[in-house]
């Protein structure tokens, strides 16, 4: 049936009936549910951070390795610089001696630039004026013989001194010239060297940065986890201890309900018969949901359709059908305030009576309803009669059968459920008056 997710509002707010100890449990359960679900977070992040270390220690394992690399190439580039120094200080060496022997010579030439002087003049006289013949002048045999002995004399040490001092000055200009463009090469040299230690110098500082930092960023990750385990074990302590409590709580909610239920039958239907013989009770004596097993039927009749039945239409029934008699009187099943009486739509006069404690109980297919708003009625008191037919029949069992029909269903807290239990016979039987 699809009819009652258009009936009219309830007034009655649903008054939901307590069970302390299930209600507990209920709670404890939510609460361990939440904090299993922490749980499952904090370890979640453990293994992240357990993963996030992990590859922090290989990081710092990789910068280390490349650390010591380049620690090797800056202290080899440091041994090339030192080489490399150690031959321009040899080449300076070498020079200075050179400088030293060309002092020497140039001293030497010094001390002998009188001598050179007068060579260098008798010779000059010598080519300006050819010594003349001896026969011709006498006067200057003198002269010759001395500018001759001074010549003889001067000559071979000063061309000699000559030879020794070009020879020199040209190994002196040659070393010059060589030292010179070793310099510049050493010079080029240690220039890169410099350049190339300082970026060695620069990348060994960066890896000592990075793994200092990658260190730290180590240490506080151990340090979470290890918050995070003690949050961990902290957590599942007390998931522990909840899944005692409410298994403590279920228990005795158990033993409660068991002990509910040991009371006998025979007593509560008793207590019930003497609250439904009490003619002038204004209320109900006894909770609906007590009165299961206790109620008859509305109307003398048979059923035509159980709770959860296919409606022929794609969907399930949500109450039971009854085919009566025609004109059958029909009494409430229960104690009850009279909710809504009147007619709705196609289904005939429909009554919706008010049991307490969340329930209605709603009667459709009546031809004539007896009774009137917010009035109380008893169990057992006539409320409404059928017809002689029922033109709602197609509506409420799908099918024109022409006998009336009355339709059953009981609702807990807006919800459609099986009033079956509330029956004092099974539903499968014919329904005696």
């Amino acid at each position: 049936m699809t009819m009652i997710a258009s009936l009219p509002s309830l007034a009655q707010a649903p008054t939901p009936d307590p069970d302390q100890l299930t209600r507990e449990a209920q709670t404890k359960q939510e609460e361990k549910q939440a904090r299993e679900g922490e749980l499952k977070a904090i370890e979640e992040r453990l293994s992240n951070n357990a993963e996030a270390r992990r590859k922090l220690e290989a990081e710092i394992a990789a910068i280390r390795a490349d650390r010591a690399a380049l620690n090797g190439s800056l202290l080899e580039t440091t041994r090339r610089a030192q080489a490399a120094e150690r031959r321009v200080s040899a080449i300076e060496e070498r020079l200075a001696l050179l400088q030293s022997s060309e002092a020497a010579i140039r001293r030497s030439l010094e001390g002998r630039r009188g001598l050179i002087g007068e060579v260098l003049a008798a010779l000059q006289r010598i080519g300006r004026r050819p010594p003349p013949a001896v026969l011709v002048r006498p006067e200057d045999i003198l002269e010759a013989v001395r500018a001759s002995m001074l010549l003889g004399a001067v000559v071979p040490d000063l061309r000699q001194e000559i030879e020794i001092l070009s020879a020199d000055l040209g190994e002196l200009v040659r070393l010059r010239d060589g030292i010179g463009l070793e310099r510049k090469a050493i010079t080029a040299e240690l220039e890169q060297l410099a350049s190339e230690r300082q970026r060695l110098a620069s990348l060994v500082e960066a890896r000592r940065v990075r793994e200092a930092s990658a260190a730290k960023d180590a240490d506080a990750q151990r340090s979470q986890a290890g918050e995070l385990a003690a949050q961990a074990k902290s957590m599942r302590d007390f998931v522990e201890r909840m899944e005692k409590e409410i298994s403590a709580a279920t228990r005795a909610a158990d033993s409660a309900r068991q002990a509910l239920e040991a009371e006998t039958r025979e007593q509560r239907q008793r207590m019930a018969a003497l609250a439904f013989k009490d003619p002038a009770r204004l209320a109900p004596k006894i909770a609906f949901a007590e009165a299961r097993g206790l109620l008859a039927l509305p109307a003398v009749g048979s059923q035509l359709r159980g709770f959860g039945e296919n409606d022929g239409v794609g969907g399930q029934t949500r109450g039971i059908s009854v085919s009566t008699r025609p004109n059958a009187l029909i009494s409430a099943p229960s104690d009850a305030w009279v909710a809504y009486a009147g007619p709705f739509r196609s289904f005939g006069q429909l009554l919706i009576l008010n049991a307490g404690g969340g329930y209605y109980i709603l009667l459709a297919g009546m031809q004539r309803i007896d009774v009137s708003l917010n009035q109380f009625v008893l169990a057992g008191e006539p409320v409404a009669v059928m017809g002689e037919t029922s033109e709602a029949a197609a509506s409420i069992v799908g099918s024109g059968t022409g006998q009336p029909i009355l339709y059953i269903e009981f609702r807990k807290d807006g919800v459609s459920i099986d009033p079956t239990p509330w029956w004092t016979k099974p539903q499968s039987e014919k329904v005696r008056g």
